[in-house]
């Protein structure tokens, strides 16, 4: 039989090939946005439930568990649906309604969230948040893949099934992967996590909207789902609270950063915020040091009284790299930050001076002391923020040893640490106690509150590059901690060798800070 030439059907060659291109790539280009969307969702939901519970290995795990069993009853529901009901309509409603459960996403974030939050623990609290928040978007969306696959088999008969699943499949890990790197390196950087969402939410509802629309769905139908849409969308735009003591919030690289006024102690204060951890605080009236723990910087005055080098890992306000220029004049200040915003923010915000003996690095900590040439004097550790923020790389005795490496002869490294001095198996402080004189054989440890007390306090670490031994019972009172013997913990009381030694490759801290977490709240 001779082909019949399109353009004498009425119909011109190039809206012929245009519909045979729609027709072939338009299912997979939508699995490839609706692919980009799961993961975008997935990479910032960390960010949603961090400042709540902390960027945890609960938090991350609960995350990944609740997507990955959403996706699974997704991919059953939707083959099965697809099955007896392939129907274009069916599918882009299902987009449509993955849309509005994004909308719903982010008005639970800003109305329930808080209470479960403030309300549940790090360990309960992770997976029960994440599947009231991440289930129903995760669901919907999870149903698309095998709904596609159904209708590109009736497109397509002369293709097998074998390679119509594996090109949708193809193509929407391809667009997992395209919105995994795009959330990471260019949406968390530049804009809010509710902008991220919202933007998500309303990609799906025209990714789904559009087409209904073309493919005939009563006017009545799309007036009540755009109204539906129109409302939940304005409910999230609309500040819910309001803070007037907050002066900059935005959601950084490495997490949600907010600075506000307040008052500690009766003084006027200005605090600045990483997720749910305060990591640093200024008095606006004067240059005094805020938080005892930080007025510990100090000890290396009895340790090295003269540094040439110091470095502080974790940068916060910058208060600790202020009082340094201010009490060693010939010292050179490098400052390991990872946050790079942090540094810019302390010169806007806390007062930072601009001044060419303190060098601002954004990297880790830990990177940055095994990668440099330097030796320091002094090493001031403070990226232990709150028990929600504990990053277990800076627990381990293989951190603890490149430190004192890196230490000048009779240089002296400080840590602060944040636990509780129970007695008990196992034990967050002691078994840091036992990690860290294995790096440090001459080591010192200093309650902030009291040695006896048994509740949740700061514990500073000091580490003795030296075999001398430092008598604090004839150090005899100082202006800066008038108390420093009363401060010093005796080991001898404790059984540190029932407590397990924390490595690379054995570091359970969000496990260990989950018990000391379990016992401040029984004690309130």
């Amino acid at each position: 039989m001779r082909e019949i030439p399109s353009s004498s059907l009425g119909i011109p060659t190039k809206a012929m090939a245009t519909m045979i291109f729609l027709k072939k790539y338009s299912l997979l280009f939508i699995v490839f946005l609706t692919g980009a969307c799961v993961l975008i969702i997935e990479v910032v939901a960390t960010r949603i439930l961090s400042p709540y519970y902390g960027n945890t290995i609960f938090t991350v795990s609960s995350i990944i568990s609740i997507v990955l069993s959403a996706l699974s009853l997704g991919y059953y529901f939707g083959g099965k649906l697809a099955d007896k009901h392939p129907s274009l309509k069916i599918f882009y409603s299902i987009i449509l309604i993955g849309g509005a459960s994004v909308f719903l996403l982010e008005l639970l974030n800003k109305i329930l969230l808080p209470f479960l939050g403030y309300g549940l623990s790090i360990i309960s609290g992770p997976p029960v948040s994440a599947a009231v928040l991440f289930f129903l978007p995760s669901f919907f969306l999870g149903m698309l893949s095998p709904f596609a696959i159904k209708l590109q088999e009736s497109r397509f008969p002369q293709k097998g099934i074998g390679e119509i699943s594996g090109g949708i499949f193809f193509w929407s890990t391809l667009g997992s992967i395209f919105g995994s790197l795009l959330a990471g390196f260019v949406l968390i950087p530049k804009f809010g996590i509710s902008q991220i969402v919202l933007a998500v939410a309303a990609v799906l509802a025209v990714l789904g909207l559009a087409p209904l629309i073309r493919l005939g769905v009563d006017k009545k139908t799309v007036s009540k789902i755009s109204v539906f849409v129109g409302i939940v969308f304005l409910a999230n735009i609309i500040p819910l609270i309001s803070n007037d003591n907050i002066i900059y919030s935005r959601d950084s690289v490495y997490g949600k950063i907010d600075i506000f006024d307040g008052e500690y102690r009766g003084k006027p204060v200005r605090f600045l915020q990483q997720d749910k951890s305060i990591s640093g605080a200024k008095f606006l009236d004067s240059d005094e040091l805020v938080f005892d723990y930080t007025k510990y910087y100090e000890l290396y005055k009895i340790f090295k009284p003269e540094i040439r080098q110091a470095l502080v890992i974790g940068g916060g306000t910058y208060s600790i790299p202020k009082a340094l220029l201010a009490g060693q004049p010939q010292a050179g200040i490098d400052v390991a930050e990872i946050e790079p915003s942090l540094f810019a923010l302390g010169e806007k915000y806390f007062n930072v001076p601009n001044d060419s003996r303190i060098k601002n690095y954004s990297q880790d900590g830990r990177r940055f002391l095994y990668e440099t040439k330097k030796q320091y004097d002094f090493i001031f550790s403070d990226v232990y923020y709150s028990l929600f923020s504990i990053p277990a790389h800076f627990t381990t005795e293989e951190f603890f040893k490149i430190a004192r490496a890196k230490l000048s002869e009779d240089g002296i490294f400080l840590a602060n640490l944040i636990g509780n001095l129970k007695d008990e198996q196992p034990s967050l402080i002691l078994s840091e106690m036992k990690t860290f004189q294995s790096a440090f054989p001459n080591s010192y440890f200093f309650a902030v509150s009291s040695p006896a007390s048994g509740g949740a306090q700061n514990i500073i670490f000091a580490g003795y590059n030296s075999d001398k031994k430092i008598d604090f019972t004839k150090i005899g009172k100082n202006k800066f901690i008038p108390d420093l013997e009363q401060k010093l913990i005796d080991i001898k009381k404790f059984d540190l060798n029932s407590q397990p030694k924390l490595t690379d490759n054995y570091s359970p801290v969000e496990y260990l800070t989950a018990r000391v977490l379990k016992d401040s709240i029984k004690k309130n």
